[in-house]
């Protein structure tokens, strides 16, 4: 019998395992690439079930272990625990029966970590270095057949600026290519105090709230390779709009990088929601014949019966010319009759736009919130048909009351016209594709906008000095049930203010906020990577509508190559070879010019949609940007490491806020620079090895990747060779 050691770190595998084990194999398996098949023991399910109430989380974990290898494993089970968690109660079980287990400080854990690395020749587990574990024996899992643990534990979270934070280690990247078949997370909290904002900054969680003091999250996937822990912020409501900071700083010498959580009420009673105008300019063409037609009308009839007791509307169809529904803006009391009306048109003409739009803006009235729904499925073809022109006449005729909320159908629509309109009126822009249902789209919009609380929203930070906010300047007004996060760069730290203004049925309210800038290292890495992801987003909106600009290309290049984020223009991070050099970065602008180019080039068509969709994607995020498919960026000669990407490897890694490419079997921080920098040689396992581990935690997490790393620290950069 061969004898495996089962290390389940962060539930995750090492190398043979996949999901959530770390298991040791012989060496010869050990010294493999990660980019290498692995067969061993592997997850058929992972779920986790968490109950926190009034920040005391208890969390339960369900594992299947399934052995499909020829020979038996059986060993040591090693769960790291998340940093600071104080267990509470510990229960394990393995095939039905009760298994001792031992707690570990972060001392012994770190004694174990050290061992098993040297003995085994994989430093995965030196990630955790700082952090408590679980420690207890396992049963042995027969070959071909499987094995279920349990384990339960406690934990108190603290609370830091009014948000709880819960995090889960589940990350098994840079473990293993094996995928988890079946993976779940189900999280519900419970509180004495109203909760507000709800937010994670890893998954895409959906969110049922039940109430101002409950409210539970799940996540599921399958056949998924967890590339990051799963991390969960929730707020405790301290105003009727509340504001919640998280900060960032690699170190004391560099700016910091911060998030704002903007969140007002989850409802708003009928009397505190501002009541408002909805203009629907709509696309009456011949184009729209058929089930667009049907779809759009559909989409009418939800945003009539959606409106509330104090609002009005309108309604301007367009094709050879324009019709409205009524001379003046109607109470909502009479939607029934336009929704009549509607149905009784078909689709037939061309397409003015112009004098649709200037129709909308001439019947907005300058004392009240006015939204403007435009939708269209075509190019401006009768009346006015120079865009310039359209948007110059829309500018002089909009109130500055007005927001303008657009939808593109199909990919004959002119992506300029819709994203300088939903930019500059502080609306949002959405494309619906071939396939996608129109009214689908319009009524997930309208239900996130239907209720405003706070309009003409201003932003100010007094004490500390901020820049570089995105979303800047005007802000969208706010809405009840949503959420407004701003992200942005600060200078010195420390203690501040934060006011936020806006009109509320025409009373002026001004909300102050206590908050602390962090002035030293620390924080939480995902807000510089969010916010390089919404910055390239802006950049690329910006040489998409007004044209290339050799500055702003040099920035997307360096953002891009620094935090890893990868786009359809900024491929280079996986195809060009040489990225750490000048001569390698003026290959990859050369690259981002020429797909940039061409899919920049023309206003409409399924190119430009997909440039349009993929620039708002970044702008707009609320996460750091996921690595996309392999299909999209794998072109047809490949370096190694898109080869290994379009085969399913990711050749990626982030590690904090840094991030490493899988260049000729070494992951090489982005940092690194081959002109100014000469690195200093580190032998694997060796006495210098584990010095430099111990200068910072936060090394260990660089060393995890791999026995071939270099990374930058303090200005110098270390590669990791073998002997």
């Amino acid at each position: 019998m061969r004898r495996v050691g089962i290390v389940l770190g962060a539930l995750m595998l090492l190398l043979a395992q996949a999901g959530a084990a770390l298991a040791a194999l012989s060496s010869d398996d050990l010294r493999r690439s990660p980019m290498q098949h692995d067969e061993g023991v592997l997850i058929e399910s992972h779920r986790v079930e968490v109950e926190i109430d009034d920040q005391v989380a208890v969390t339960r974990i369900e594992q299947v272990f399934f052995n499909d290898s020829g020979r038996v494993a059986e060993g040591t089970y090693v769960f790291p625990l998340p940093m600071g968690a104080a267990v509470s109660d510990l229960v394990m079980w393995v095939d039905g029966k009760p298994v001792e287990a031992k707690i570990l400080d972060a001392e012994q854990a770190r004694a174990i970590y050290d061992d098993i690395v040297r003995r085994m020749r994989d430093p995965a587990l030196l990630e955790y270095v700082g952090a408590g574990a679980i420690q207890a024996s396992v049963f042995p899992i027969q070959p071909y057949s499987e094995v279920k643990i349990e384990i339960e534990y406690g934990q108190l979270l603290p609370v830091e600026d009014g948000l709880v934070h819960y995090v889960y280690p589940l990350r098994t990247d840079h473990l293993t290519r094996r995928p988890v078949e079946r993976l779940s997370i189900s999280v519900r909290v419970r509180s004495s105090d109203p909760l507000s904002t709800v937010y994670s900054p890893s998954h895409p969680i959906a969110i049922s709230r039940e109430g101002d003091y409950a409210f539970r999250v799940g996540y599921e996937e399958s056949y998924v390779r967890p590339e990051s822990d799963f991390s969960l912020y929730y707020g405790l409501a301290r105003q009727e709009i509340s504001a919640n900071l998280l900060t960032y700083r690699e170190s004391a010498r560099e700016d910091g990088f911060f998030t704002l959580i903007i969140t007002p009420p989850l409802r708003a009673d009928a009397d505190r929601i501002i009541p408002k105008d909805v203009i629907i300019v709509l696309d009456q063409s011949g184009s729209m014949h058929g089930e667009k037609w049907d779809q759009a009308r559909e989409a009418v009839r939800f945003v009539l019966e959606n409106l509330n007791r104090r609002d009005r509307f309108n309604l301007v169809v367009f094709s050879t010319g324009y019709r409205i529904f009524a001379e003046d803006l109607q109470p909502a009391s009479v939607a029934d009759e336009a929704i009549e009306w509607v149905e009784g048109l078909e689709a037939l003409g061309g397409t003015d736009i112009d004098g649709a739009l200037s129709e909308a803006m001439r019947m907005a009235d300058r004392e009240r919130s006015t939204v403007v729904l435009f939708l269209t499925d075509g190019l401006p073809t009768e009346g006015e048909t120079d865009v310039e022109k359209i948007l110059d006449h829309v500018d002089r005729l909009a109130p500055p009351n007005v927001r303008i909320f657009t939808f593109g159908v199909g990919d004959d629509v002119d992506t300029f016209l819709l994203d300088q309109l939903s930019q500059k009126f502080r609306g949002a822009g959405t494309y619906v594709r071939p396939g996608e249902r129109v009214d689908e789209e319009v009524s997930s919009l309208y239900s996130k906008i239907s209720a405003p609380v706070l309009t003409n929203v201003e932003l100010d930070v007094e004490g500390v000095l901020v820049e570089e906010l995105f979303p800047g300047k005007p802000l969208p007004d706010l809405f009840a049930g949503t959420q407004l996060i701003v992200v942005g760069r600060y200078r010195d730290g420390g203690p501040a203010t934060v006011r936020l203004e806006g009109d509320l049925d025409g009373e002026h309210k001004v909300y102050r906020y206590e908050v602390e800038f962090r002035e030293r290292a620390g924080g939480e890495p995902f807000i510089a990577r969010l916010w390089a992801t919404r910055k390239i987003g802006a950049l690329l909106n910006a040489i998409r509508l007004h044209g290339e600009d050799p500055e702003l290309v040099d920035s997307v290049i360096r953002l891009s190559i620094r935090y890893g984020i990868i786009t359809p223009y900024t491929s280079f991070l996986i195809t060009e070879d040489d990225i750490f050099s000048q001569e390698g970065r003026e290959e990859a602008q050369m690259l981002f010019q020429a797909d940039a180019g061409a899919a920049f080039a023309a206003p409409s068509g399924a190119a430009a949609v997909n440039a349009a969709e993929a620039a708002a994607g970044l702008a707009g995020a609320n996460a750091p940007l996921s690595t996309p498919a392999p299909t999209m960026l794998a072109p047809a000669e490949m370096s190694a490491g898109a080869e290994r990407y379009a085969a399913g490897e990711s050749p990626v890694r982030y590690v904090a806020d840094r991030t490493f490419v899988w260049r000729d079997g070494v992951w090489v921080d982005t940092l690194y620079d081959a002109d100014r920098m000469t690195p200093q040689r580190v032998v694997f396992l060796s006495d210098e090895y584990f010095a430099l581990l111990d200068r910072d935690p936060r090394i260990g997490e660089f060393l995890a990747l791999g026995e071939r790393v270099l990374f930058v620290w303090e200005g110098q950069a270390y590669e990791i060779v073998t002997e």
